[in-house]
């Protein structure tokens, strides 16, 4: 299986779009949007910003063995 390891986060605030590489060895938490400062968290249910605002899940949850496990 390959894993995606670049994701379009977008904010919830602006709708600013950016292309960004995901950690492979730890979630990320937070994401500050670099046009309006924003700071996203993950959305209840989800384990990561990614998860919650990206295009494409984090790399653990791709390989199906869970979230930050």
């Amino acid at each position: 299986m390959n894993i995606i390891l670049e994701s379009k986060i977008t904010c919830s605030q602006c709708n600013l779009t950016k292309l960004e590489t995901m950690p492979v060895d730890a979630c990320q938490f937070f994401y500050e949007c670099t046009y309006c400062k924003t700071i996203l968290r993950p959305k209840k249910g989800n384990c990561c910003v990614f998860c919650s605002y990206g295009t494409v899940k984090c790399p653990p949850v791709q390989q199906q063995s869970g979230c930050c496990s």
